[in-house]
């Protein structure tokens, strides 16, 4: 058994601890408020642009994707992976990386020996943990210090750019959904080529112009943006909540773990008097004796 000195460090060390992992889980508590309100606010925009997008899409004759939606053999494939700067958030960032991994050994399993896959983390563990696994990782974008629409918008205008000159035949996007504090959902979205919509017109009269061709060529790269925008906003989200669920357990382990090593503790020092005491006596039977 350790002695009481030990103990009472281990005490004073998981106190401390304890102490951190509360305050890291109140502060994810008050970034996640401000995070999930944005995502709640984004995604009725997100999901009414491509409704009108299917829409007109669906009452378009032909081909009406443009260079976006031009499908390719694939010889050069990029993933989006969207992550935190920082760790200490549960399973948040390793089921990311998980699920890139899952893409490269699985779907792109052919390119992956023709060097035909590249990465770009969005949050520095992505690039940071694919840069040590051997995989090209293009670019290190850490939104998270600045995650406004404008930021993101430049990136995905590259992307978009990228994928017109031919540099990528398809480019999808790896984050974690929010659903509430303590789910989050993996999801893996094709960013290029649009997919073809599918669905019927919506019986509305509508007056366009100059012309639905045009509406939709402009809406395609306003709905790339907002759905790399949504991801991002997702992600962090799913972050603040995946964190203060993992902070939150912390601190019940530790609060736990003094708990015992209070009775240890006290075990000891019980232990200690009653040897004592037992010393004293034998002493006090021998003087007498």
């Amino acid at each position: 058994m350790a002695n009481l000195k030990e103990i009472k460090e281990r005490i004073v060390s998981v106190n401390s601890t304890m102490q951190i992992t509360s305050a890291m889980k109140m502060v994810s508590a008050a970034k996640l408020k401000r995070a999930q309100d944005a995502i709640i606010q984004l995604r009725p925009y997100a999901e009414k642009l491509q409704e009108i997008l299917i829409n007109l899409n669906a009452s378009l004759e032909g081909d009406s994707d443009g260079v976006y939606g031009q499908v390719r053999d694939l010889n050069r494939v990029l993933i989006v992976a969207i992550n935190s700067n920082r760790g200490l958030c549960g399973a948040f960032n390793a089921q990311v990386h998980r699920q890139v991994s899952l893409l490269i050994n699985g779907k792109y399993a052919d390119l992956k020996a023709s060097k035909g896959i590249d990465v770009m983390g969005i949050g520095k563990k992505a690039s940071d943990f694919f840069s040590k696994t051997g995989v090209n990782v293009i670019r290190k974008e850490a939104l998270y210090d600045d995650p406004s629409f404008d930021n993101v918008a430049a990136i995905a205008e590259d992307i978009m750019k990228q994928f017109a000159e031919g540099t990528y035949d398809e480019v999808v996007i790896v984050y974690n959904q929010f659903k509430n504090a303590a789910v989050q959902n993996v999801t893996v979205e094709q960013f290029l080529p649009v997919e073809k919509v599918e669905g019927e017109a919506t019986s509305t009269d509508y007056i366009y112009e100059p012309s639905k061709e045009f509406i939709v060529q402009e809406m395609i790269p306003k709905s790339l943006k907002t759905q790399l925008f949504k991801g991002v906003l997702d992600s962090i989200a799913s972050e603040h909540g995946s964190r203060m669920t993992a902070m939150h357990k912390a601190t019940d382990n530790a609060d736990a773990l003094v708990k015992d090593l209070k009775l240890t503790y006290n075990k000891a020092r019980q232990a200690a008097i009653t040897t004592e005491i037992l010393e004293i006596v034998a002493g006090a039977e021998a003087l007498n004796g």
